[in-house]
């Protein structure tokens, strides 16, 4: 495999999911990409920022994202494989409340702004330091994604089933996500560094930061159940446990999960032969359904996540 370096700095970012983008560089299947990514509010708060800082901001500059980036051989019905390889945060951090977002944005109606100072060192960072209440570090790009085939401009605020503000915490380095190739070269970008988040996102902001990460972006033309963005990684426990999860998307929550529970029964089908009601039995009683994301309106994201160490058929899932 190609191990080939390229970069994309921090000016090239767009503010829309769009096949019409050129792309800021062509790569082969299989090379890496590092980029360095400026934070959700593309730089508009600073570690100097006060909540005034916050009455401020421009939200059509929200959320952007750096690329895209054109894989080589990449066609409608493959696979996007992106092997997170490293994410690095700045030294600090920011979370807000910003009125009209959020889960419960209509009962905190005031902004609100908290800096984080982020120990990089030992991985963690002080939510209060008096009670003695600290945050692990379990740094990640909130949004990641390629193009969709349909044409037009689509906001990067919500997730959609080809990625974007997917905001799920697993998707840390050492994670594989899967996304479904919409567009001849995938077109893929990524931005939104966070350094630590709940599942759900409830505030509408983590600890968000500038962040320097690097993905290996390879071409799959053998997973054809990839409809949704899929991932596999470590669950963050005493045992360290591999799983591997299915998502839905969709902005009825149910559909979103009775979508998750499909894809994996879909999964376990074609890769491992199972018949439809023991995937879905197997789903019941060892899957794992967790709300990844629940605030960046109109899409929730939903995953289904069975351990790996399960998953034994006929063949492997990578």
């Amino acid at each position: 495999m190609s191990k080939s370096i390229h970069s994309v700095n921090r000016l090239h970012t767009h503010l829309a999911w769009d096949n019409s983008i050129p792309p800021v560089i062509s790569i082969q299947s299989g090379e890496t990409v590092s980029f360095s990514c400026l934070d959700a509010s593309n730089g508009q708060i600073t570690k100097e920022s006060t909540v005034a800082s916050l009455s401020s901001l421009v939200f059509s500059q929200l959320d952007q994202v750096s690329g895209p980036v054109y894989v080589q051989g990449a066609l409608p019905g493959d696979t996007l494989q992106v092997d997170v390889i490293s994410v690095e945060t700045a030294d600090w951090g920011w979370t807000g409340l910003i009125p009209g977002f959020g889960l419960l944005s209509d009962e905190f109606p005031e902004p609100a702004l908290k800096i984080w100072k982020l120990n990089k060192q030992e991985e963690f960072a002080w939510f209060d330091e008096q009670r003695r209440i600290k945050i692990p570090l379990r740094p990640f790009a909130g949004e990641m994604g390629v193009a969709p085939g349909k044409m037009g401009a689509f906001s990067t605020i919500p997730p959609y089933n080809t990625g974007g503000n997917l905001d799920t915490r697993q998707l840390i380095a050492g994670s594989t996500l899967f996304l479904p190739i919409e567009v001849n070269g995938a077109l893929f970008s990524i931005g939104d560094g966070h350094a630590a988040q709940g599942d759900g996102e409830v505030c509408g902001t983590a600890i968000e930061t500038p962040m320097e990460v690097t993905v290996r972006l390879t071409v799959r033309k053998d997973r054809p159940f990839t409809k949704t963005p899929h991932f596999q990684a470590f669950r963050p426990n005493v045992h360290n446990d591999e799983y591997y999860c299915t998502t839905g998307i969709d902005s009825d929550i149910r559909e979103a999960t009775r979508s998750a529970v499909r894809n994996m029964i879909n999964v376990l089908e074609a890769e491992f032969q199972m018949d439809r009601v023991s995937a879905y039995m197997l789903c019941s009683v060892a899957g794992d359904l967790r709300m990844h994301e629940v605030v960046d309106m109109p899409n929730y994201v939903i995953g289904m996540m069975l351990p790996k160490s399960l998953l034994r058929g006929p063949t492997t899932i990578v």
